[in-house]
């Protein structure tokens, strides 16, 4: 079972260690010729965790996507939202077809309002029983400093997550096994957005209590919004019986990929989107938050696709639609919050 890695940041760099403290075969795919000399020559990569260290002989790094596709079984998309379709360029539908994609991307493709399933699906055929994903809660920083994480795969069939799910566990990681492939990834992009308004919520001076408030309030909005798309593994306290792989109780939206992710993404200081939030609230205007940062805040571009999609959808969501006027209609953070502050229970 080999496996391919394309992306080289943080959570990329991450998921790297994961794999390779493993003994899992590796090609990983960095962002340019550089890094390939500089992983090589120093045992890490030289923008993001330094502190993992890597054997490098068990690595096969490289800076060209294509060859990941034509020498891995298993392909890790691991890079912002924006920069994926790139990664695909000259691949035929054929050389996909026999490949299993795990999507670790937090974030919709904003020139096509699309999950990565849905294009992969439009632009190649490609067939969705193929399709996996790795969502937290997790951050990057914390599987580096090897604190205890949870990571969530999800598939079409379980079985075939789980298999993938093994390359992954340690002692300092723990596996959750679902099969609800729009809902994880859906949360996963929702929870970068309110963990953003959190940011703003904070960069505005705002208290602990409002906090908790808002983020109850976004709990909602989020378990409605997946509602309307057809989700429905989200009763808290119900659980639709045991999970015949690990004899848990089956995940509902309680669990760490939903309620879980949307909390830490919201609460933690290592969270990107709440930090570009944060700026907002204090007055900065997005570019220079955007300069000030060194990674992407999947948030940003999220809360406009997230807006469009939901013209179709219809959720009640006076959150998303208040950061996205925040983020780009100018609406003064303060006037928003004020708005929001009307509208919580």
């Amino acid at each position: 079972m080999g496996f391919g890695i394309i992306g080289s940041g943080s959570w990329g760099t991450a998921i790297a260690k994961m794999l390779s403290e493993n003994g899992v075969p590796l090609i990983w795919c960095v962002r340019n010729d550089d890094i390939v000399n500089q992983i090589q020559k120093r045992k890490h990569n030289p923008n993001y965790l330094r502190s993992v260290y890597f054997d490098t002989t068990q690595l096969d790094l490289t800076s060209n996507p294509k060859y990941v596709f034509e020498n891995a079984d298993h392909i890790v998309i691991a890079i912002p939202s924006d920069y994926v379709m790139e990664q695909f360029d000259g691949l035929s539908t054929d050389e996909l077809a026999s490949k299993k994609i795990i999507s670790a991307v937090k974030g919709i493709l904003p020139s096509e309002n699309l999950l990565l399933n849905d294009w992969l699906k439009k632009k190649f055929e490609f067939d969705p029983s193929n399709y996996f994903t790795i969502m937290g809660p997790c951050h990057a920083e914390e599987v580096a400093s090897e604190k205890l994480s949870y990571l969530t795969f999800s598939g079409l069939h379980e079985e075939e997550a789980d298999k993938i799910a093994e390359n992954f566990k340690s002692d300092h990681i723990n596996v959750v096994i679902n099969h609800d492939i729009y809902g994880v990834q859906y949360a996963a992009i929702l929870k970068n957005i309110y963990a953003l308004g959190s940011g703003i919520a904070h960069g505005l001076e705002y208290g602990d209590n409002f906090l908790s408030v808002l983020i109850a309030n976004c709990a909602d909005e989020m378990a409605g919004f997946l509602r309307k798309v057809g989700i429905r593994n989200i009763e808290v306290g119900i659980h639709s019986g045991i999970d015949p792989l690990h004899h848990k109780k089956s995940p509902n939206y309680a669990a760490s990929v939903y309620l879980g992710d949307l909390l830490v993404t919201c609460y933690s200081l290592f969270s990107r989107n709440r930090t570009f939030g944060t700026m907002i609230g204090k007055g900065y205007s997005v570019k220079s938050a955007q300069l000030e940062m060194n990674m992407v805040a999947e948030g940003y571009k999220a809360s406009k696709c997230m807006h469009d999609i939901n013209k179709e959808v219809g959720a009640d969501a006076p959150i998303l639609e208040t950061i996205y006027n925040i983020l780009w209609q100018s609406l003064p953070a303060g006037e928003g919050f004020r708005q929001i502050e009307e509208s919580l229970v």
